[in-house]
């Protein structure tokens, strides 16, 4: 099995093997220390975090380093380590990684995205609000095929448009918008946003066509009071709210982190004394490629924001809009890290892309479909992003449309729903890929209970063939289309996910 060493942006992915240094030697005498006081065998913690046991006894011998943090923390975890020692765990496999590349050791290219380890747990059910988009629209119509929840945004519902004037409030708009969504059961997601002129008249301003600000209010009481004035006004219509759009992004938001880090307080407090059952998930930071935001979403931590959170938000996305969706869990997996260092631990919303996208070519119809599915099954291997929302519904004019408003679905917005009916009532209890899991190298896989096991399979790119596997008995796939098999016939696995139904 090859593990891949992501530890440093930008340079080729290597497999890390044959450390002899000196942090190499921390890292493996405190595995070793976690596995004897643990009491289990090799094989069986390889069993409980789904990597052989063999590889295990490479890494608690030194001879190898794990190839991302997270294997090491569900090692530990499993073994009952302490916080101290996560820490510990994580300056040792730090120095052991930055040490072995250093040192010019044998590597192989790895063609598979890093941070893509292989996992399993104890069944968790399938949320269905994991199916989020995000709505481009403000007729208050919805989405006509199957999803778990809306988040609003490009919806012509800023802080400038239903506040244009101080005290004077338009909540027609968000009225249309949330009483559609009430009439098909979907949680909504209100992100704040879009300071208006009259609060900040020197501000910077922001690319829309009303009079609208990039800066904070120069006074926290207007946002006081337009808080108040929302969350009092939706109610129990509203389940979620992200007090802001995009922090580290310039065109919506340009004041201090310490004044963000106040109007999150703020809205939280606010936001609790209304409706105390309600989410509030912390502004999104984008642009994660970027060491820069990492640099950011670490000053946000620090500065006290999440504290005053249920969730966190960043914006999930390929560096190149034709990347496999698979790749984003690189992204996945660095926030991980820098939320380590930060000591929280909140669960993950996607709730964005580029703002570039729109200058993007379309993608071909089964290209689009393939990655409208795998964007939200990415989002469940990743076993930390709680809800993916697909940006964005309604839209026309962005490579990847799953549904344009007056029209019908496209066959990406068509898989989507297919995914969430194969996923209805189901716990997923484990994801993998290749080798680790006895699969062709580009074969990837999610494991779930509906309460009957199924398999969902695809490859990263190109074909696969592989035994359907012991009590397999049928094979269905995204156009609706299903044939009976048995346990020795083969399975022919493509960048189209299929799902593998078994007694």
């Amino acid at each position: 099995m090859t593990q891949t060493c992501r530890d440093r942006p930008g340079r080729v992915e290597q497999a890390v093997t044959g450390v002899d240094v000196m942090s190499g030697r921390e890292l493996a005498t405190a595995l070793r220390a976690l596995k004897d006081r643990s009491g289990l065998s090799y094989r069986v913690l390889g069993q409980r975090i789904f990597i052989g046991g063999s590889t295990l006894h490479r890494y608690c011998t030194g001879r190898g380093v794990p190839g991302g943090y997270d294997i090491v923390l569900r090692f530990a975890k499993e073994c009952g380590a302490e916080p101290a020692e996560l820490n510990d765990l994580l300056r040792y496999w730090e120095a052991a990684t930055e040490q072995a590349a250093d040192s010019g050791l044998p590597a192989a290219v790895s063609a598979v995205p890093a941070g893509a380890e292989s996992w399993a747990q104890a069944p968790l059910p399938v949320a269905r609000e994991m199916f989020g988009v995000t709505m481009n629209s403000f007729s208050g119509v919805m989405p006509s095929f199957r999803v778990g929840a809306v988040r609003l945004w490009d919806s012509e519902t800023r802080w400038s448009q239903l506040e244009p004037a101080r005290g004077v409030f338009d909540f027609s708009t968000l009225d249309r918008l949330l009483d559609g969504a009430e009439r098909q059961g979907l949680p909504v997601t209100f992100v704040f946003g879009g300071t208006p002129g009259w609060a900040a008249p020197d501000g910077r301003k922001a690319a829309y066509r009303e009079d609208c600000r990039a800066a904070p209010p120069d006074d926290l009481a207007d946002w006081d009071a337009f808080v108040h004035a929302v969350v009092r006004h939706a109610g129990h219509r509203i389940d979620a709210y992200e007090p802001w759009i995009t922090a580290n992004h310039g065109h919506h938001y340009n004041g201090s982190v310490e004044t963000l880090v106040e109007m999150t307080r703020r809205a939280s407090r606010i936001i609790r004394q209304y409706r105390p059952d309600a989410t509030v998930v912390c502004p999104s930071v984008t642009d994660l490629w970027d060491d820069a935001s990492h640099a950011y979403l670490l000053r946000f931590a620090e500065a006290g924001a999440y504290q005053y959170c249920d969730a966190a938000a960043v914006n999930l996305f390929q560096r190149r809009i034709t990347d496999p969706p698979e790749t984003m869990l690189e992204i996945v997996r660095k926030v991980e890290r820098t939320f380590q260092l930060a000591g929280y631990h909140l669960p993950l919303w996607s709730t964005g892309t580029t703002q570039m996208i729109q200058l993007n070519d379309p993608l071909d119809p089964d290209t689009a479909a393939n990655h409208a599915v795998r964007f939200y099954l990415t989002g469940l291997y990743s076993r930390i992003v709680e809800r993916m929302y697909f940006y964005a519904w309604g839209n026309s004019k962005i490579p990847l449309v799953v549904q344009a408003e007056g029209q019908a679905p496209t066959k990406a917005g068509r898989h989507v729903e297919r995914l969430q009916r194969w996923l209805t009532h189901a716990e997923i209890r484990s994801c993998g890929r290749g080798a680790e899991i006895g699969l062709p190298e580009n074969v990837w896989q999610c494991e779930a209970l509906t309460p009957g096991l199924v398999r969902i399979r695809w490859t990263l790119s190109g074909t696969a063939t592989v035994p359907a596997g012991a009590g397999a008995y049928r094979v269905e796939h995204l156009d609706g289309t299903a044939r009976e098999t048995g346990p020795e016939d083969t399975v022919r696995i493509t960048e189209e996910p299929l799902l593998v139904r078994y007694r």
